[in-house]
């Protein structure tokens, strides 16, 4: 097996396998799919049991897509999207590090930008889509990952995030 292929291999799998184990954390973790809808509602997703149902599919099915490399791109922009939507709900405002009490943004970054990247690169010669001869090219890959993922999340956002605004302090 070409050093390559391998790498992208591994790559896809750690990536499909953690993305994975969200959506288990969010079904059977602590407050199992309830909580976890509870989570959501109060970030600002309304109704939260359709966002944890929805998060939780997709990180299954795409998560899952990704470490086979099936329909490459299209999993990351699953994993582009989710991403997005955590950072921007949950993590942009606790500052870039994970380690800070509120966890930062750096860890869903980079999952996200992995999956670009192997979007963009191709899955390898050991996946699916090379099995079943599906090709994007590497613009392809990169515009549907970065750009569906990206849409997707800013169309979720603008319809359904109504995070509570904080009252204005006096004298401002």
């Amino acid at each position: 097996m070409d050093p390559i292929d391998l790498g992208l291999l591994l790559l896809r799998v750690a990536i499909g396998v953690t993305v994975i184990l969200h959506g288990w954390n969010h079904m059977f973790g602590g407050g199992k799919l309830p909580g976890t809808a509870r989570w959501f509602e109060s970030m600002g997703l309304r109704p939260g049991w359709l966002h944890a149902r929805l998060a939780t599919a997709t990180e299954f099915v795409c998560g899952a897509a990704f470490a086979l490399g099936l329909l490459t791109p299209f999993a990351a922009a699953g994993i582009v999207g989710v991403m997005w939507v955590a950072a921007i709900t949950a993590h942009l405002p606790q500052g870039f590090f994970i380690f800070r009490p509120e966890q930062g943004w750096e860890y869903v970054m980079n999952l996200a930008v992995a999956a670009v990247a192997v979007a963009t690169i191709g899955p390898g010669d050991v996946s699916l889509d090379n099995a079943l001869d599906l090709t994007w090219g590497r613009w392809g890959g990169l515009l549907i990952s970065a750009g569906l993922g990206t849409a997707g999340a800013a169309a979720l956002l603008g319809a359904m995030w109504r995070p509570e605004r904080k009252p204005a302090k006096a004298g401002r």
